[in-house]
């Protein structure tokens, strides 16, 4: 079996408060985006796992995909062997949420295989286990984020018809440093409400992590006001970044980057 797991983009992001147990409060709109991996899980007697595109640093037994089929062999003992093989196209620790989704399309591609018959409810209690961003991609629709990022709430939203540009500069900002350089805050706006009107985003639909990353990384801001100027009608850090992406009515024609840039386009 094969799926394609997606990545995500944040609309605001707000940090509300720090937890007891090192998590911070968050509230946020994640969106998926038609930016893909590609995760392949045969039943195989050796078993095995390996990974192809962009390379994955770190030790494998750090892998969420790896973690995931761990959880559902923990409850569900005698399953049979697992060859996976994962094709990394979404960049990583980019604010996109591809490791995130990597893991919870694993679940769900067991759940499949295996006949688990594991309602989203379960699937979700599992994704939780593997990270703050995993739940959403159970569901994988538009949804406010709020706790840890594992509380769900449905939003009726849509980008239909907009144009996407998504620029991932290299630049690794860690998640450490990102919280380093945020305040915990009351929300400023009633992110719902904010949401319903387009015309409001520029200028109410603030991602936190971006006045001390900017700051820091000064070409992670020129991107996002390059992409206002070629007109953007909505422009952000995603998570706690490097990527930024612009939302368009139209495809603009005028925008260029530098080689090397990691960029994405595509009408929605």
């Amino acid at each position: 079996m094969i799926t394609f797991p997606n990545a995500k983009i944040n609309l605001g992001l707000q940090i509300t408060g720090k937890r007891k147990d090192g998590y911070h409060e968050i509230e946020t709109c994640m969106v998926p985006i038609p930016l893909f991996d590609a995760l392949e899980m045969i039943v195989d007697k050796k078993g095995g796992w390996e990974s192809t595109g962009l390379s994955i640093p770190g030790d494998s037994k750090d892998n969420l995909i790896l973690k995931a089929e761990k959880l559902i062999r923990k409850d569900f003992q005698g399953l049979p062997n697992l060859k996976i093989h994962l094709h990394k196209n979404i960049p990583m620790g980019a604010g996109l949420g591809g490791g995130s989704a990597d893991a919870a399309f694993a679940l769900k591609l067991m759940n499949n295989l295996f006949d688990l018959h594991l309602d989203d409810f379960f699937l979700e209690e599992y994704a939780a286990q593997l990270g703050s961003d995993c739940p959403f991609f159970v569901e994988n629709t538009p949804k406010i984020a709020r706790g840890r990022g594992e509380i769900l709430e449905p939003i009726d939203l849509s980008l239909q018809g907009s144009f996407l540009i998504l620029i991932h500069p290299g630049i690794h900002v860690g998640t450490k440093e990102a919280y380093a350089g945020v305040t915990p805050k009351k929300p400023s706006i009633n992110l719902e409400e904010v949401l319903k009107d387009k015309s409001r985003w520029k200028e109410e639909l603030v991602n936190d992590f971006e006045a001390s990353i900017f700051q820091s990384y000064p070409e992670i801001a020129e991107i996002k006001s390059k992409l206002y100027q070629s007109g953007a009608y909505y422009a952000a850090m995603s998570g706690s970044g490097s990527t930024v992406f612009g939302l368009f009515d139209e495809k603009p024609s005028d925008l260029s980057w530098k080689e090397g840039f990691f960029v994405f386009e595509k009408y929605l």
